[in-house]
């Protein structure tokens, strides 16, 4: 049944939906120019009706026309019937409130001359400005800032926006940005979190919000062991090496930091025992395969090539496994890479091998040469400190010979690369500029 509308509003917008079901899929015919024209007029059309509709959500929740004609709140109801998220009709609320507090913006909006982005960018900056601010001077300040939407984005905006109060009250400017400032930081605080969410396809999705100034000591540590991974060692000459963007360097300096933290045991204990990544996997299958093992904890299955790269520097907790997988008996906690063993290492190799890196022995891992899982020792013999990074490049995989960057001892005992085929025919082996010694002339 067709409504009928007592409001000029309503019939026209039962027009737009008239209009739009009377479409034709006839785009196909339209020329260049055209499609550009069309694209453009239909978002302005949809801004429009974008902000009519955060106009007409808030004015139904302002009136209560919700809870009267549906017994539900906005969000509620529109949630159920317009298949919205909360956050989606949240977003429009809140839109819509704003636009009703600040009418000049509104009027703007409905028009044409101001897009959602724009109004969104200018109201957050308008709700700042001090309670007892002259109504005259807000009216001003919104129509000032309809004049610079005709030519500034969002971004622009927001960032012109924040001289609001050095043009409208210069006198008390200062006084009222720090104020400012103060909300806004004890808002941050109010509102940081993080998140760490398994995406159940390997990864784990970080998320969160941090105050400006404590995540600037965050930022500048990830900056500094980015720049410093950036690739300039010998690797670089090698052409089917990972192409590591500037994103992914960040990342990997995140778990670079968090690596050191757990090296050099600063965090507390948790559950009784300091904090470590606990991989199940029976022993035979260990020294078989390498597979098939899972995280304690998520449950997350782990790679081979991860696994072996853990089991180089590890702490093994031997473990007797009835059928059904409860524990029958665990031992006594046997680090395979003992102190001793480790010292040793440090004095040998003083950092990581790897020609051209530069990073201490305390941010290495003990690499086993001949894996541990295939019969290697843990002995010195069998041992290089490569840095996280490099370790990946050398741990043996499934590659053929000679595919991968290897690890040996020279005839003196200490460490040197062999490159791949790839990078050099000869394969040439090179070592880390430390361990050359001056000769006599």
């Amino acid at each position: 049944m067709e409504r009928e509308w007592g409001t000029r509003t309503g019939a026209v917008l039962a027009g737009v939906l008239e209009l739009l079901d009377g479409l034709e899929d006839d785009r196909a015919l339209a020329t260049d120019t055209e499609r550009v024209a069309l694209a453009d007029v239909a978002i302005k059309a949809a801004d429009r009706l974008q902000m009519l509709a955060g106009l007409l959500v808030a004015e139904a929740e302002a009136h209560r026309s919700d809870t009267t004609t549906t017994g539900l709140g906005i969000v509620s109801w529109l949630a159920d019937t317009r298949r919205m998220t909360r956050r989606e009709v949240r977003t429009l609320l809140h839109q819509g409130r704003d636009l009703a507090q600040f009418p000049v913006l509104a009027t703007a909006g409905l028009a044409g001359r101001l897009s959602p982005q724009q109004a969104r960018a200018i109201s957050h900056v308008l709700t700042e400005l001090p309670d007892d601010l002259d109504p005259a001077l807000l009216t001003r300040a919104q129509h000032d800032m309809v004049h610079h939407a005709a030519h500034l984005d969002s971004h622009g905006l927001a960032v012109v926006a924040e001289h609001l109060l050095e043009v409208l009250a210069p006198d008390t400017a200062d006084e009222l940005e720090a104020e400012r400032l103060e909300r806004e930081r004890r808002l941050a605080a109010r509102n940081r979190h993080l998140s760490l969410t398994p995406d159940g396809h390997g990864s784990v999705q970080v998320r969160g919000k941090l105050p400006a100034l404590a995540a600037q000591t965050l930022i500048v540590q990830l900056d500094a062991l980015a720049d410093r991974d950036r690739r300039r060692a010998l690797d670089a000459l090698d052409p089917l090496a990972e192409d590591i963007t500037p994103a992914m360097r960040r990342a990997d300096a995140l778990i670079a930091l968090a690596e050191a933290a757990a090296l050099h045991r600063d965090a507390p204990t948790h559950g009784g025992d300091r904090p470590r990544i606990v991989v199940t996997i029976s022993e035979e299958r260990l020294r078989d395969l390498a597979t098939g093992a899972t995280l304690i904890g998520p449950g997350d299955a782990i790679s081979a090539s991860d696994l072996r790269r853990l089991c180089c520097d590890a702490d093994l907790v031997p473990a007797v496994l009835g059928t059904a997988g409860e524990v029958l008996d665990v031992g006594r906690e046997h680090r395979l890479v003992t102190p001793p063993i480790r010292t040793a290492l440090t004095v040998r190799d003083r950092g990581c091998v790897f020609p051209g890196c530069d990073r201490p022995p305390a941010a290495c891992h003990a690499h086993h040469i001949i894996p541990w899982q295939r019969g290697g020792a843990t002995a010195l013999d069998n041992l290089a400190l490569v840095c996280p990074h490099h370790h990946g490049i050398v741990e043996p995989g499934s590659d053929p010979p000679g595919r991968r960057w290897e690890i040996r001892l020279g005839a003196d005992g200490l460490p040197e690369i062999l490159p791949p085929h790839h990078v050099d025919s000869t394969r040439r082996p090179r070592r880390h500029q430390r361990f050359h010694r001056p000769t006599a002339a």
